[in-house]
């Protein structure tokens, strides 16, 4: 069970890891350690100043000492002449210490002032390589991105496939819906409940019987504008007779069997 939460949390990890963000923390963290190896510098050198001001201040001292000895001398003083020689040999054993840490402290600072002069050289080369790496990587994302984009495989371009896919299925079924739904209409197996839908034969016949009454009531209205000639009545009435002769016709040609209704 660890092992497998540690391997979740890799996987989680790596996913969510950028490569440049992790460059720019680590080249963050050099810059703190650069910045205490130059506190480390200036506390070295702090030092350094401090201890040379003891020593000018003791030379000082024992320089002095050592008038005043010469002074008691002169004067015939051999007892105080004694003891300021013997107060400036302790100044000098101080000196001579004081001198030795000097020494030191000064080796240190050179050391930590190479070191500082060695990072910051390594630090300068860290930060070309990481704005290289980081542009190399933005790049390569880039082109990734524009690479999924056009085969359209990334998750945003794969998104709006789907939808004109399904966008295009719907228009066909749809399409293919209107389509039955017309012809049913029109071979009369669905009913019009607006009673405006017809079928082929019923439009055809209506348009022949339609067509022939506006001809005869064309030929009516020449009639009576010419003053009503006899030429004119006699092919009005022409035409009415022949479509009386035709529907006789039609019903002479309609089957024996058909049952018949007489007038009373």
């Amino acid at each position: 069970m660890g092992m497998i939460f540690r391997a979740k949390a890799n996987k989680a990890l790596d996913r969510a890891e950028d490569p440049r963000e992790t460059l720019d923390y680590s080249y963050q963290k050099q810059l703190e350690l650069l910045q205490k190896v130059r506190r480390g510098v200036a506390d070295v050198a702090t030092s350094r100043k401090r201890l040379e001001l003891q020593l000018n201040q003791l030379q000082s001292q024992s320089a002095k000492l050592e008038d005043q000895g010469r002074k008691a001398l002169a004067l015939g003083r051999e007892d105080l002449a004694r003891e300021a020689l013997t107060r400036r040999s302790a100044l000098q054993q101080q000196v001579a210490d004081l001198q030795q840490q000097h020494e030191t402290l000064q080796g240190e600072e050179e050391k930590l002032t190479l070191a500082a002069q060695r990072l910051q050289a390594k630090v300068d080369a860290f930060r070309t390589k990481k704005e290289t790496i980081k542009a190399t990587y933005t790049a390569a994302q880039a082109q990734t991105r524009i690479g999924e984009a056009f085969s359209g495989i990334s998750e945003e371009m794969g998104d709006v496939g789907l939808a004109i896919q399904r966008a295009e299925d719907k228009t066909a079924q749809m399409q293919a819906r209107a389509g039955a739904i017309d012809e049913l209409l029109a071979s009369g197996a669905l009913d019009d409940p607006s009673g405006l839908a017809k079928d082929d034969i019923a439009a055809e016949l209506d348009r022949i019987s339609g067509g022939s009454d506006v001809e005869l009531e064309l030929q009516r209205m020449k009639a009576e504008l010419t003053g009503g000639t006899g030429g004119d009545r006699q092919a009005i009435e022409g035409g009415q007779g022949q479509g009386q002769a035709q529907q006789e016709q039609q019903a002479r040609q309609q089957p024996e069997d058909a049952p018949r209704f007489d007038k009373q």
